[in-house]
C-alpha cells in the first residue's frame, strides 16, 4: 500500500520537485508521478484493473528539451501519447463482460496507430479551435469592417469566437451519459491530488472533502492557450488571404503551447498568491463544465491509481 503518513508531506513535494498529475479516462483515472504512470479502471464486474509502468519522458532525453517553452511543447506531446494509451487501456477494460471475459480480442494500439491517433486529434483540434474561428472572424469582418480596425481587435473577436466554440463544444458533449461519468472521474482525479498535496492519508474520506477544481488542470491550460493566442496572433497580419493567415498561425502554435505551459507551471507554485488567484480564476470557472462531483466508488479508483503511481517514489514519508 502506498500512502502518506498522516500529517507529513514529502520533501520533494515541498521543494516543488514531486509533481503529480492525471487524466480521467473511461471508467477510470490515469495518474502520473515523476517516475511512473498508473491507470486504474473499474470493470463492468466491479473489479478494478490497473496498469503501472515506468514513465519515460522525452524532456529527460536532452538538455534542449528542458529549456523553458520547449519543455512545454515536449510535455504536451508526451501527455497526448500517454493520454491516448490510457484511453485505449480503459476502453479495453470497459468492454469486458461481467464474468470477466472480453467481448472480443483486442491488440494494444501500436506506435504507428497511436501516432496517427495523436496527429488526428491535434489536427481536429486545430481545425475546430483555430482555423474555424479565423474563417468566421474574416467572414464577420466583411459585414462589420471595424472588426479589422486593428490586429488586436481582429484577434480579440477571433478569440471570443474560439472561446464560444469551445464552451459550446464542452456543453454539448457534457450531455452524453458516458462523458458525464468521465467528468465525474475528472473531479475524482482532482480531489485525490489535493489530498496528496495536503499530505493527508490517501483515503476516500480525506479526498471527498476537497474541491474538484484544480489550477493545474488541462482545462485551465486550454483556456490559457486561447488567451495567449490572442496576444501572439496580434503580432501577425490578418490582411493576407485566408489560407496564408491560417498557415502563418499554425507556425506559432508550438510557441503558444509553450508559453501557456510556463504560465500554468508558474501559477501552480503560486497558488496562495492573491494576484495569481485572480489570474487562475477563469480557468477554475471553466472547470465547472468539465468536472462533476464523484461518487465514493470513483474516488476509490482515482486513489488506487495515485497510490500505484507513487509506489516507486523514494522518501521516508511515502510508503
Amino acid at each position: 500500500m502506498c500512502q502518506y503518513k498522516k500529517g507529513l508531506i514529502p520533501e520533494a513535494l515541498l521543494s516543488g520537485k514531486l509533481n503529480v498529475g492525471g487524466q480521467a479516462v473511461i471508467e477510470g483515472v490515469m495518474m502520473r508521478s515523476p517516475t511512473s504512470f498508473a491507470i486504474a479502471v473499474r470493470k463492468p464486474n466491479g473489479e478494478i484493473a490497473t496498469l503501472v509502468e515506468p514513465l519515460k519522458l522525452l524532456s529527460e532525453t536532452s538538455r534542449l528539451f528542458k529549456l523553458p517553452i520547449i519543455r512545454g511543447v515536449i510535455t504536451l506531446i508526451s501527455a497526448l501519447f500517454l493520454g491516448v494509451r490510457a484511453l485505449n487501456f480503459s476502453a479495453d477494460m470497459a468492454m469486458e463482460e461481467e464474468e470477466g471475459k472480453e467481448k472480443k480480442e483486442k491488440k494494444e494500439m501500436g506506435s504507428l496507430a497511436m501516432g496517427l491517433t495523436v496527429a488526428f486529434s491535434l489536427g481536429l483540434g486545430i481545425l475546430l479551435f483555430f482555423v474555424l474561428p479565423l474563417y468566421l472572424t474574416k467572414l464577420l469582418k466583411t459585414v462589420i469592417p471595424t472588426v479589422g480596425s486593428s490586429e488586436f481587435t481582429f484577434n480579440l473577436v477571433d478569440g471570443a469566437i474560439r472561446m464560444t466554440i469551445f464552451v459550446v463544444y464542452i456543453m454539448g458533449i457534457s450531455m452524453m451519459k458516458d462523458i458525464k461519468r468521465v467528468f465525474q472521474y475528472h473531479g475524482a482525479e482532482h480531489k485525490s491530488i489535493y489530498a496528496f498535496e495536503a499530505g493527508e492519508e490517501l483515503t476516500v474520506e480525506n479526498a471527498r472533502k476537497h474541491s474538484s477544481l484544480h489550477p493545474r488542470c488541462g482545462t485551465s491550460f486550454l483556456l490559457t492557450v486561447m488567451l495567449v493566442s490572442i496576444l501572439v496572433f496580434s503580432f501577425l497580419s490578418h490582411e493576407m488571404p485566408f489560407w496564408k493567415t491560417a498557415l502563418s498561425r499554425l507556425v506559432f502554435i508550438p510557441l503558444i503551447a509553450g508559453l501557456s505551459y510556463e504560465f500554468i507551471r508558474y501559477s501552480g507554485k503560486k497558488i496562495g498568491s492573491k494576484g495569481m488567484g485572480l489570474l487562475m480564476a477563469p480557468g477554475l470557472w471553466l472547470q465547472k463544465l468539465t468536472t462533476r462531483e464523484p461518487s465514493d466508488d470513483q474516488l476509490e479508483v482515482a486513489l488506487i491509481s495515485l497510490k500505484e503511481a507513487l509506489k516507486n517514489e523514494k522518501g521516508p514519508e511515502v510508503i
